[in-house]
């Protein structure tokens, strides 16, 4: 299973249970009763069809229904290949809006400097192969490095929020680490007059030194302000956790979510509906996440029919 956690896992390197559910009071599920709001797709899900062809993949995306767009990493460099104003007419002239981007904390460790024998001819280590298609890896930037960058290119776009994708969080170092470049980034973002969001997967909700996750101390030692959270609903769902309870502990702080599936094995990432994440109980409590974007995704899913059943489903859901 890939997903974006170790797409940029292996980006950057080569660039450098059983929960009891609370309910809801009848006073919050009538927050939001019905949520009629525009369907957004995080493009990492048409990762390839991205990368091989962004205007027809896009006149797809728009094709199907959907209303907003998050991007992410391309093997095109910049934004698919486009200038931040040139990404930006290309989704508006297809009736969308290009809502949030998402982009690296920092990078991960790189790997041991290989034995000798497997070096190349002349010393040193042989030159990182791209895995993710031809050519050589374009340039990744990340926040820890390029945070005002980013900033300004999202502020440029016009978007609504900077997303951190993912970030190293293994030990109390890297996660106090990743705070400082959350907090810095907030303030840039801020000041630029948008908004900064982390994203999560499973491994957030994973103990470190001390007993307490990576994030729980996120969510404790940043800015509430400045520091929001976009909930990916099949990664919590695998790490055990309730979303709705994670809502109800720090109420509006969670203004985008990834709209995701997973099937009952919890490590098939599936279309929307088709897995075991309960949709309607979640959206039930928007108004106290605080909730303005959705996101539909599936990790690097095989085709648009794909990105089709998610819709039809989300819609039912929605209704």
């Amino acid at each position: 299973m890939r997903n974006r956690r170790d797409f940029l896992k292996q980006a950057s390197l080569l660039t450098l249970g059983g929960l009891a559910l609370p309910q809801l009071t009848k006073a919050e599920q009538l927050i939001h009763p019905t949520l009629s709001r525009p369907i957004g797709i995080q493009l990492f899900t048409l990762f390839k069809q991205m990368n091989d062809d962004p205007k027809s993949t896009l006149e797809k995306v728009a094709a199907t229904g959907y209303k907003e767009v998050e991007s992410a990493f391309s093997m095109r460099g910049k934004y698919y290949g486009y200038s931040v104003k040139e990404f930006k007419a290309l989704v508006e002239g297809m009736g969308m809006k290009w809502r949030a981007h998402h982009a690296g904390g920092a990078p991960f460790r790189p790997r041991p400097t290989p034995p000798a024998s497997t070096t190349a001819a002349g010393g040193g280590a042989p030159p990182a192969r791209n895995p993710f298609g031809n050519g050589p890896m374009p340039t990744m930037l990340n926040l820890r490095d390029n945070y005002q960058q980013l900033v300004d290119d999202a502020a440029e776009g016009e978007l609504s929020y900077l997303v951190c994708a993912s970030t190293p969080v293994a030990t109390l170092d890297e996660i106090n680490k990743s705070i400082e470049v959350f907090q810095k980034t907030g303030e840039a973002a801020k000041k630029a007059g948008i908004g900064f969001a982390y994203h999560n997967h499973a491994t957030e909700f994973d103990p470190v030194e001390g007993g307490k996750t990576p994030y729980e101390l996120i969510l404790s030692q940043t800015d509430k302000d400045l520091v929001k959270m976009e909930l990916d609903l099949a990664w919590a769902t695998k790490a055990g956790k309730d979303p709705v309870a994670l809502f109800k502990g720090q109420p509006g702080r969670f203004p985008l979510w990834h709209i995701k599936d997973i099937k009952s094995d919890l490590k098939t990432i599936t279309e929307v509906g088709n897995g075991v994440v309960d949709f309607k109980r979640i959206f039930a409590a928007a108004g106290i996440a605080g909730l303005k974007y959705i996101f539909v995704e599936q990790d690097m899913a095989p085709g648009i029919e794909n990105i089709q059943i998610s819709y039809q489903n989300l819609t039912k859901v929605l209704a």
